[in-house]
């Protein structure tokens, strides 16, 4: 019995996965781009709101800076940023080639 005990009678063990330099690069673009947006995020949630009185200073559309951005400025931000995500990401797996083809599901 040369599988783990873990694996039943009827499960097969998982094929060893060979990771090339095309999965290193794809993986280390998608950590970046989700690093990158997470600090925004971060810095949208946590930074702003922190100086909202000296922000309060500014306007913008007649509304004080630090009002805007705690009311209506972060929640477009981050349906923004949700939506770059899903735009890059697609664009990376189809660079990658690991793309969903959605054409056969369709009638």
């Amino acid at each position: 019995m040369d599988q783990p005990f873990y694996y039943s009678l009827y499960e097969q063990a998982p094929a060893k996965v060979v990771i090339t330099d095309r999965h290193r690069a794809y993986w280390r673009q998608t950590k970046l781009l989700t690093a990158i947006l997470t600090l925004i995020w971060a810095v949208v949630s946590f930074v702003i709101p922190f100086f909202a009185s000296e922000l309060n200073e500014y306007s913008f559309l007649a509304f004080p800076v630090g009002f805007f951005m705690a009311s209506l400025g972060s929640l477009i931000l981050f349906v923004l940023l949700t939506g770059y995500y899903a735009w890059a990401m697609d664009r990376l797996d189809r660079k990658y080639g690991v793309d969903e083809d959605d054409s056969e599901d369709m009638p």
